[in-house]
């Protein structure tokens, strides 16, 4: 099956990237859940679309995310959370949360699907994010959550 997919697909693709996938895989997941759209002639013209906003929102070369992972590496990034006894929190932190914080701590914008959390974070303590810059760069930067008073 040829699809044409429209969010970055680990170990598939970027978005705009037309892929050839087995038909349960594209007709099961990569379909339903918005991560791909069917390929036809008029579909393959979006691509231009697709990839002119790709362009727009990512990472020039690589020196400059070598830029970023070293504006990344010198960042003291905290997040505070609501929490009960022991530390453990109400709910648990989510990459777009991660995304602001290391915003408003004046790093760089971070798209928050390059995130990549090491499991679900629902205890206060600190913990090690890395974010995918670039194919050939990973930038790990640490993420302290306390509790809210």
């Amino acid at each position: 099956m040829k699809i044409i997919l429209t969010q970055e697909v680990s170990g598939l693709g970027t978005p705009g990237d037309i892929v050839e996938v087995k038909n349960g895989y594209g007709r099961n997941y990569l379909l339903p859940q918005g991560f791909a759209i069917q390929w036809t002639k008029g579909a393959e013209k979006q691509v231009v679309v697709i990839k002119r906003a790709r362009d727009a929102r990512e990472i020039r070369d690589l020196g400059q995310a070598n830029e970023v992972k070293e504006q990344l590496s010198g960042l003291k990034v905290t997040l505070i959370a609501r929490s009960g006894n022991g530390g453990r929190l109400f709910g648990s932190i989510t990459p777009a949360e991660i995304a602001d914080a290391v915003k408003a701590a004046g790093g760089p914008v971070l798209d928050r699907r390059r995130l990549e959390l090491p499991g679900h974070i629902k205890t206060t303590g600190s913990y090690n994010v890395q974010v995918k810059l670039h194919p050939e760069v990973t930038a790990t930067f640490p993420v302290n959550v306390v509790a809210a008073k």
